[in-house]
């Protein structure tokens, strides 16, 4: 009775979708990219209004060219020895414009961050990339960058499906890999291990630890999560200093993956609340069950109070693989995934098409809101980031080994942005025009923002900082917002107002690097200036 129970449950899901689909949702889809020419595993968002795009190098040919008849040659490589198409690009959001870009060893399920002075360093993936350092340092799209693969630093153990977080003095800490219980530093340190032993813990092979969660909170220490278990890891001292309670309900990272956030950080910075939603059933991944419904609940805990507990709630579609956004207003989006089987090669079904909107300050029970459906499924290897604009990019999904075209869920080459309902034209006379601001602060600076709004503001105006994270495997490694103090919005004699704020008070509430700022005015935001926070 199994098997006729659940596809009857997935077409009233099915039917459900459609009754939605028919309603008037909020948000809007729209096609960037008809072809990107590769399917981005890897995404990044940059200061110069481009996005860097990673796939992997033992993939097979692209569908994307190098320039200038380059092509990449490999000994070591298991499938092109010679291969003369790109497993990297650049996108201009201005123009949507592709560019190749050359990476030489593979980051196949590899881990990034950006650095302080905004060079994303790319760290991992498998084979002859398993233990590369590999840097991007961005510029603007009308000059020319390129991955560099560093030479004189290597990870001192490969690292593969693992997660990275900048710390608060800029420095970059590397977190898990297959069979890898302890942590490393960009720049290297030397610190002695710390055992993670739930970061090698097996169950019948199925690990479910990969691609731990793992969230900076605001008095330094940092929040590891992976399976159902997750503990206050001290790295200075390296030691572990408290074990929270078990999350019930399932695994929740790779292969059975669910997602991640850290809300929004405000008033004094004193609390910082996590939020896990979704995964598979254990089970599904090592019997390659691709029906076997997804989990639906989400878990919701204070890290930073004395006696934390987990509080449950319901999404209203199951998930596995979705992504989780943190917008500038700190609502979440969920996004991407499937309802049905696990990650990997061809072990998902069920693609959930619709995003859902998740407003952690409303009252339990009505925090979750559906939104408008894609048309393009977004299952293994998709990924999701906000833009300064404040929509949220969609790439990727690839549930085969190689690029494969003509079946239920082909290799997507498509790259699609999201505008939440913020966006609207109803909205329009809300939304704030920033005309000046600094483009560096420093910690504790008390400082000035000038905007322009067509209606005059009115309530509570809030200046938010934004991180760019590093997007793979439904986890943004390194995402948070940071909401600043407002002490005053002033308006001036040519229509203006001036925004007094000041800016986080030190690293572990916002690592120095470079920030979207964006000013929100009833819950709508304005276009981003980024801007550099330093200590």
């Amino acid at each position: 009775m199994a098997a006729p129970i659940f596809f009857g449950l997935q077409f009233l899901c099915f039917a459900f979708a459609i009754i939605q689909t028919r309603a008037d949702l909020p948000g809007t889809w729209e096609l960037l990219v008809p072809n990107a020419g590769i399917a981005s595993m890897h995404t990044a968002v940059t200061p110069f209004n481009t996005v860097v795009l990673l796939d992997r190098t033992n993939i097979g040919l692209s569908n994307l060219s190098l320039p200038n008849g380059e092509c990449r040659d490999d000994p070591f490589e298991e499938d092109l020895k010679h291969d003369c198409s790109a497993h990297s690009a650049v996108l201009d959001l201005n123009a949507n414009g592709i560019r190749p870009l050359e990476i030489l060893t593979d980051t196949w399920c590899s881990s990034g961050q950006f650095l302080s002075n905004g060079t994303l360093l790319q760290s991992g993936g498998n084979d002859d990339g398993n233990s590369k350092f590999r840097m991007f340092t961005p510029c603007d799209a009308a000059s020319f960058c390129d991955w560099v693969e560093l030479q004189n630093v290597e990870l001192s153990q490969g690292r593969w499906y693992a997660t990275n977080q900048i710390l608060p003095d800029g420095s970059i800490i590397i977190i898990g890999g297959i069979s890898i219980s302890s942590v490393e530093f960009f720049p290297p340190r030397s610190s002695g291990a710390v055992d993670f032993p739930f970061l090698v813990e097996s169950r019948d092979n199925q690990t479910d630890n990969l691609y731990p969660f793992v969230h900076l909170l605001p008095q330094g220490n940092l929040f590891i999560f992976a399976n159902n278990q997750s503990v206050l890891y001290d790295y200075d001292n390296n030691v572990i200093v408290k074990k929270f309670p078990i999350l019930e309900g399932g695994p929740r990272n790779y292969p059975s993956a669910g997602s991640s956030a850290m809300l929004a950080l405000k008033s004094d910075y004193s609390t910082a609340t996590i939020v896990i939603c979704g995964g598979a059933q254990y089970g599904a991944y090592n019997n390659q069950s691709v029906n076997t419904p997804a989990q639906g609940s989400c878990g919701r805990i204070v890290a930073t109070d004395p006696n934390p507990i987990w509080e449950m709630e319901e999404m209203p579609f199951l998930r596995i693989m979705g992504d989780m956004v943190m917008l500038p207003t700190g609502d979440v989006l969920i996004i991407n995934g499937a309802q049905a089987g696990s990650q990997g090669y061809g072990l998902a079904t069920n693609p959930c098409l619709n995003p859902v909107l998740y407003q952690p300050d409303q009252p339990e029970g009505s925090r979750f809101m559906t939104l408008t459906p894609s048309s393009i499924p977004r299952l293994y290897h998709s990924t999701a980031n906000l833009l300064p604009d404040g929509r949220v990019l969609i790439a990727g999904s690839n549930t085969h080994y190689y690029y494969t075209f003509g079946v239920d869920f082909p290799t997507e080459l498509r790259i699609e942005a999201f505008s939440p309902e913020y966006l609207t034209a109803n909205n329009a006379n809300l939304r704030p025009v920033v005309v000046n601001t600094p483009t560096a602060v420093q910690y504790r600076q008390l400082y000035n923002v000038s905007v322009t709004v067509p209606t005059p503001l009115m309530g509570i105006v809030e200046v938010n900082f934004a991180s760019a994270p590093y997007n793979t495997h439904s986890f943004s490694q390194g995402q948070r917002l940071v909401k600043l103090v407002v002490t005053s919005v002033v308006s001036n004699v040519n229509g203006q107002y001036m925004i007094a704020c000041t800016a986080p008070p030190n690293g572990m509430v916002a690592p120095p690097g470079y920030y979207m700022m964006f000013v929100v005015n009833q819950r709508v935001p304005s276009i981003a200036s980024w801007v550099q926070l330093t200590s």
